[in-house]
């Protein structure tokens, strides 16, 4: 947990503070530093537009996360809602939520982030809407099974007969307990979202030009790899590599301290 929750904080800090520490204006040109290998001046190098790798990666990193957390938040938000009344309410409503999950599960998650993305139109507020809807049935799936092991014990039979009304039973009573697996849900979909989204913006989904994005840049930087010019693609490279390890890897972390049995059997 040390290591992932480590490294989150550090790229949640570079993204935060990027305007500060920053050594330059991303999208400035400057032809006269175009394609300079990493260096005192450049630690990353710079691409043949002469713009400073390591300032496009720190404010890249602003667009990935900002991605993941708020597409994140919409599919926790939706998928959440939907399950707790899935889960909870059972029948006619159950039904008809869960087949409108088991379509949306029908198409790789990746490929039905590209489609949407693409009928929306390229842009970033398109592409938090899409990895957000691709997010949905992870979360209304798993808090659907949460809320059907919960809602037979015998604190909620008791909270129904008293005449406890259904919004506080599901929010005070159920909630509370399937809030642990939603958050190890939360932690490993961020991971998934910004690679999600490293993918759209290498497809031309995302940002467009000239503003700095991982997966934008690795697509532009591939034509020059038969040239050597290996440093352009290596910055945004390890920050995609090392951001979705740094999520999965806290998510893997939390699942084990926060799941009672993981915790019996070490």
């Amino acid at each position: 947990m040390i290591i992932g929750g480590a490294l989150v904080l550090a790229w949640l800090f570079i993204a935060a503070f990027a305007p500060f520490i920053s050594p330059y204006d991303p999208i400035k040109v400057n032809v006269t530093d175009s394609l300079l290998p990493p260096g005192g001046a450049h630690l990353l190098g710079t691409d043949d537009l002469g713009r400073d790798v390591l300032s496009r990666v720190m404010w890249g990193s602003r667009v990935s996360l900002s991605v993941g957390l708020i597409s994140v938040s919409i599919g926790f938000l939706v998928g959440v809602s939907l399950g707790l009344a899935a889960g909870y309410l059972g029948g006619t409503f159950d039904l008809i939520a869960m087949r409108a999950v088991d379509a949306l599960l029908a198409f790789p998650a990746l490929v039905l982030a590209i489609a949407i993305t693409a009928a929306l139109g390229p842009q970033i507020q398109n592409a938090m809407i899409a990895i957000g809807i691709v997010a949905v049935p992870a979360y209304a799936r798993l808090t659907r099974g949460q809320v059907l092991a919960v809602r037979a014990r015998e604190f909620i039979v008791a909270a129904r007969t008293i005449g406890a009304p259904t919004i506080r039973i599901v929010l005070r009573h159920i909630f509370p307990n399937v809030v642990n697996a939603l958050i190890v849900q939360a932690t490993l979909s961020t991971a998934f979202a910004i690679l999600a989204e490293a993918a759209l913006s290498f497809l031309g989904l995302g940002p467009q030009p000239p503003y700095p994005s991982w997966g934008q840049d690795v697509n532009y930087s591939q034509r020059y790899l038969p040239n050597l010019k290996w440093w352009m693609s290596v910055g945004p490279g390890v920050a995609i590599f090392t951001a979705v390890f740094a999520f999965n890897f806290l998510g893997d972390a939390l699942r084990d301290a926060l799941d009672p049995r993981l915790r019996r059997s070490a």
